[in-house]
């Protein structure tokens, strides 16, 4: 199960958790370093969603399929 669990960095880089969590066994993590304060009235899963769903965004097959709803000059 892939969860997510808010943590502070220091400037050293040593990672603290601001919640206890429990595992069965050692995993895998990711870390994604956020600005010091959030972008205001854009919340942060916005911002970090932005670059994934791009990706299907841009392609052209999506131009196509909703090219229709495009203003002709």
């Amino acid at each position: 199960m892939i969860r997510t669990v808010e943590a502070v960095i220091d400037e050293h880089g040593n990672v603290r958790l601001l919640e206890r969590i429990h595992l069965q066994a050692a995993r895998r993590a990711l870390v994604t370093i956020l600005e010091e304060r959030p972008v205001a009235g854009v919340p942060e899963s916005a911002l970090l969603s932005e670059a994934a769903l791009a990706e299907d965004w841009n392609k052209p097959e999506e131009d196509e399929a909703w090219s229709h709803l495009q203003q002709v000059r």
